[in-house]
């Protein structure tokens, strides 16, 4: 899994408690997927820990992670 220079300095700063595991299981088996206008892909599954869905967006090689955050307005 590589990561973005934004999602290293910025995100992981904001939201330290996002775990690289927890990028991996939404990567892996996304509950939805969806292609952006710009390319990036967003990816959603259901975190245990965090008691929500998680949003994960990728580049467009669906691998590099750019950003991720919990998803309040995110219904199946």
């Amino acid at each position: 899994m590589q990561f973005t220079s934004y999602f290293q300095n910025d995100v992981m700063v904001k939201r330290p408690y996002i775990q690289v595991r927890w990028l991996e299981q939404v990567i892996s088996a996304p509950l939805r997927r969806e292609v952006q206008s710009d390319g990036r892909i967003r990816h959603w599954a259901w975190i245990d820990e965090l008691n929500r869905y998680l949003r994960v967006v990728t580049l467009e090689d669906g691998l590099t992670v750019h950003n991720a955050f919990p998803d309040r307005r995110f219904s199946p």
